[in-house]
Parts: C-alpha cells; sequence; structure tokens
C-alpha cells in the first residue's frame, strides 16, 4: 500500500477536477467543502509517504508495468516527500482562505475556477515525483496553463498580466523542451536515474552544454530568476487578491524545486560541484537576484508589488545556498525554500485580505488604518520578522545555514549578498510598519472591520508556522541531512 500513497496524492485532487464540472452543474455550492476535503485528506496522505520513505526508503512507481527507463517513473525519495508534505499544508491552507473571501463573488465561474486550482495542485504534485525529464516538462506546463487561467481570472489588467506571463512561460517552456531534446539525442534517454548514468562521462559535450544552458534559462524564466522575472510582478499584483497566495508560495517554488532536481540528481553532484561551471552561474545569478529583488521591493508603493519583488529576492537567496556547493548550504537552501513557501504565503495572505477588508492597495494609504487592522498587524510582525532572518523563525535558520553554509564554502561574496538582501529587506518592512503604525496624518481613518474566520486561519497558521518551522530548525535539518542530500555531495 506504501509503494501506492504518492500516486494516490496526485489522484486525489486531479479525481476531483474531473468530476467537479459533472457535480457542479447541479450542485455548484458543493464546489468548495469538496476542493477543501480533498486537499485535507492530501495532507495525512502525504505524511504517511513520508514516514513510508523513511521506513523503506525511496519508492519507485512504474506505470503500466513498464520499468524504467521505458516506461513512466516515478520517484519518492525524502527530498520529493518533504516537498509534497509541505504543498500539501500550505495548499489547504490557502484553498481555505481563497474559498471564504472569494466563494460570494465567484458565480458562475466558481466550477472553472476550482477545477484549475485543484488541477495546479495536481501538475505540482506531479513535478515533484517525476523521475524522467519529459514528464517534468508535461506537469510544469499543465501547471503553467492553470497559473495563466488563475492570474487573468480577475479581468482588466490581469488579463494582460496573465497574456506576459503566458508569452514569457511559453518561450521558457519551449527552452526547457528544446534542452531536453538535446540531452535526447547525445544520451537516448529521458529518465533522470539513467540520465545520472550517462550523463557525466559526457559533460565536456557541446550538446549537453547546450542542452543544460537551455533547461537552466527555461526553468529560469518558470521561477522568475532576475533576469529572467518580468512576467511575475504584474502577475501577482494582477492577479485575484485570493489567488495571489497560492501562486506565490507554490509555483516558483516547484520551478526551483526541479532545477535543483536537475543539476544533482541528472549532471551528478561531483560534476557541478568539481566539473563544470554550473554552480558558479547560479551563485552569482541568485546573488544578483537576492540583491536586485530586495532593492526593488524597497522601492514600491503598491504592497503586492512589493511582496513580489521581495519573493524574487528570496528566490535568490534559495539558489545561493544551493550553489555552494557542500551539504550545509544545500540543506539551508532547501530549508530556506520550505520557509519561503509559508511567508510568501503568509504575505500575500496580508495583503488580500487588507484590499478585501479596507480597500488599501498602496503604502501610502496603511495610514489610513490609524495602526489598526488588530492582531493581523501582529501576524504581518512575526512573518516580517521571518522574511528578515530574526530568530526564532524559520527564516533566520535558513539564513542562517547559508551563511555557515558559504563560510565553510570559503565564499564571502555570497555571505555579503546575504548580509545586504537580509538589511534591504528589512529597510522594506521598515518603510511598510512605519506607515502602518506611526502614521496618523489620515484626514479619513478607516472603521476597523471584523476579520472573517478563513483570513485568521490563513494569518494565524502562517505565522505560528515560521515559528514552528524555526523552533524545529534542528529536527528538519536533520531530516534534510540525512535523507534528502543528492548522492555524492
Amino acid at each position: 500500500m506504501t509503494r501506492h500513497l504518492p500516486v494516490i496524492l496526485f489522484l486525489l485532487p486531479l479525481g476531483l477536477a474531473i468530476c467537479l464540472p459533472l457535480i457542479g452543474v447541479r450542485r455548484r455550492e458543493w464546489c468548495r467543502p469538496l476542493a477543501i476535503g480533498v486537499l485535507a485528506a492530501m495532507v495525512p496522505v502525504s505524511f504517511a509517504s513520508l514516514a513510508g520513505v523513511l521506513q523503506n526508503g525511496t519508492i519507485h512507481y512504474d506505470f503500466g508495468g513498464w520499468a524504467a527507463p521505458v516506461g513512466i517513473e516515478w520517484v519518492a525519495d525524502g527530498l520529493a516527500s518533504i516537498m509534497t508534505v509541505a504543498l500539501s499544508l500550505v495548499g489547504l491552507v490557502c484553498i481555505t482562505f481563497l474559498s471564504s473571501v472569494l466563494f460570494p463573488y465567484l458565480g458562475s465561474r466558481i466550477v472553472p475556477f476550482y477545477t484549475l486550482v485543484l488541477l495546479l495542485i495536481a501538475s505540482l504534485i506531479g513535478m515533484v515525483f517525476a523521475g524522467d525529464l519529459f514528464n517534468l516538462f508535461v506537469f510544469l506546463e499543465v501547471s503553467a496553463l492553470c497559473a495563466y487561467a488563475l492570474v487573468g481570472l480577475a479581468g482588466g489588467k490581469a488579463l494582460v498580466a496573465g497574456f506576459r506571463y503566458l508569452i514569457l512561460g511559453t518561450f521558457g517552456a519551449s527552452l526547457y523542451l528544446l534542452g531536453v531534446g538535446y540531452l535526447y539525442a547525445e544520451t537516448g534517454t529521458l529518465n533522470m536515474a539513467d540520465l545520472a548514468q550517462r550523463v557525466p562521462p559526457l559533460v565536456g559535450s557541446k550538446a549537453i552544454a547546450v542542452g543544460v544552458l537551455f533547461m537552466f534559462i527555461g526553468l529560469g524564466i518558470k521561477m522568475a530568476l532576475v533576469p529572467l522575472h518580468g512576467w511575475l510582478p504584474d502577475a501577482y499584483t494582477y492577479a485575484p487578491d485570493r489567488v495571489s497566495p497560492m501562486l506565490a508560495s507554490l509555483v516558483t517554488k516547484v520551478a526551483l524545486y526541479g532545477w535543483i532536481r536537475i543539476m544533482f540528481w541528472v549532471l551528478g553532484a561531483h560534476a557541478v560541484v568539481y566539473r563544470i561551471p554550473v554552480l558558479f552561474l547560479v551563485g552569482v545569478l541568485g546573488a544578483l537576484a537576492a540583491l536586485v529583488g530586495a532593492f526593488l521591493a524597497l522601492s514600491q508603493t503598491e504592497i503586492k508589488r512589493m511582496f513580489a519583488y521581495g519573493g524574487l529576492s528570496h528566490i535568490g537567496l534559495i539558489l545561493v545556498g544551493i550553489s555552494l556547493g557542500n551539504q550545509t548550504g544545500f540543506v539551508g537552501g532547501v530549508f530556506y525554500l520550505l520557509n519561503d513557501a509559508v511567508m510568501q504565503a503568509g504575505l500575500f495572505f496580508w495583503a488580500g485580505a487588507i484590499i478585501h477588508l479596507y480597500g488599501v492597495r498602496t503604502i501610502e494609504d496603511l495610514g489610513r488604518l490609524q495602526g489598526g487592522a488588530g492582531w493581523m498587524s501582529v501576524a504581518l510582525v512575526v512573518i516580517a520578522l521571518s522574511m528578515i532572518g530574526i530568530p526564532p523563525t524559520g527564516g533566520f535558520f535558513g539564513k542562517w545555514y547559508i551563511i555557515l553554509g558559504a563560510v565553510e564554502a570559503q565564499n564571502y561574496l555570497a555571505i555579503v549578498a546575504v548580509l545586504i538582501a537580509t538589511l534591504l529587506t528589512l529597510a522594506y518592512f521598515a518603510k511598510l510598519f512605519e506607515r502602518l503604525f506611526r502614521d496618523r496624518s489620515a484626514q479619513q481613518p478607516l472603521p476597523i472591520r471584523e476579520i472573517p474566520l478563513a483570513v485568521r486561519i490563513g494569518l494565524g497558521a502562517t505565522s505560528v508556522g515560521v515559528i514552528v518551522l524555526g523552533v524545529m530548525s534542528d529536527h528538519i535539518v536533520s531530516f534534510l541531512l540525512k535523507n534528502a542530500l543528492p548522492p555524492g555531495l
């Protein structure tokens, strides 16, 4: 039974996504509770899958009885299993948040909306478990198509942002597929485990180098790595306020996870650390993204756009950790990735709630709250502490392990990049808090409104989550060191 759990985890949202249009014809009001129920069911299944991997080792699942590399293979190892636990938990909190505040406004679009959300979750699960490069591409594109449609759901400027996302995302997918073609032409296989055996002797091949470069650029666009991030700020700013948390917390993180898989599980840890300059390129671009993203966030006046650029900076920090070429840096990067999924969800919950309850979209308008918004402000402070990197939050320990990895690698430029990005993050949150708590110049303060239960759940879960991640950081890092390291690192 344990070996079937990864497939069950995928089939739960996919099965409901297929059935929902039929159910919605007669019982449209069932869409919301069914979607929440499926995401809730995924949480224990993901934990059971993780427990099965810890007890029995990596699960290799061959579809249709065809063994890899001929057939389609899914691989559930320690890294994939911890990613699906994070996906299930964050996905559940996100769908609870968006369901409650969005439900009254969807009207007849409720069925396609929940169908897209469930397909997005299923495709992200598929990306995490995919054991070959082509199926990674298939799930990457299914998730992207769902994301394009969800961004455009708000209409108006969101349609333009969604169209730009579609154009750039399709270009990125084409480059990734072209890169896959180069690797297949050179090795004759697409299975990652098989490629891991055939690629290392060929790392000097121009076809392999060009293929890897195309895949990196393609996935770089998908993960919004600076300077390939052009689609993200508008997409997250103009996307429906209830959808932004799910996109910001999950979509770019899984694309980043895909690149980590290719670097360390296809090219091989020994090759990327000692033979080809991939980690150097990733480290330089990661440091650039960390600094540019944080600097651009500081210069923004719209709240959601500020958080979007802050997310770009954190993608860079994760890549800095991954690029250090040692176990401490790798684990620090992965731990920060898990933290960032929770932090981005919390920030966009807060931004969506402030817009939904008070109509406040800019930092200047925050002064009209007169320090109000009750414990929503407390939740924002907790998440901001994690974004900046203040103990005992998870953000602090993520940055701590990245810096330890940089010291171990004697990469002092990485340390400087992390510290400057941290100071810039502190600066843009100081700018936001100054307006929120100290500005009393507004002539017409906004009345304080009751906070919906779903908003309380979303903000409470994410603010508690970053603290729990910090308190449990020692155990999580030990787990990652024991179960999620790439072979040979």
